[in-house]
């Protein structure tokens, strides 16, 4: 599934658990030979397994494509991920991205129309 494209830290992914569970998440480490990869499961049809880390051959899954993410509403739910995350390079790329977005007023989209009350993590929608 992994093709010719290596996989990176950071980079996102989806494929199955050892346990044959759909998951989507990103890569925290990866092994010697690119075999095995450590991955953040960020979602899963197994709600269990949602949060935690797991490795996983790198046959079993695929790297997705990075998104261009312009809307300001998008970027300020991705730095709160990046936030749990502790990710602190993501962290400076996005807070990078969104002073552009706020500088630049005619490269920034519309503002999203879904609600942003409680969590912005739990509304964002990426198909708007």
């Amino acid at each position: 599934m992994a093709g010719n494209r290596p996989f990176e830290n950071g980079d996102w992914v989806q494929g199955r658990s050892r346990e044959g569970e759909l998951i989507h998440g990103f890569i925290e480490t990866i092994g010697r030979n690119q075999d095995i990869i450590k991955v953040n499961v960020v979602e899963s049809d197994n709600e269990k397994a949602v949060g935690k880390s797991i490795w996983i051959p790198s046959k079993w899954t695929q790297k997705l494509p990075d998104l261009e993410i312009s809307n300001e509403s998008h970027l300020l739910a991705l730095i709160d991920l990046a936030l749990l995350s502790k990710d602190e390079t993501w962290f400076m790329e996005l807070s990078g991205k969104l002073e552009s977005v706020k500088i630049h007023p005619k490269l920034k989209a519309e503002k999203s129309d879904f609600l942003m009350e409680e969590n912005r993590i739990a509304n964002l929608d990426f198909n708007k």
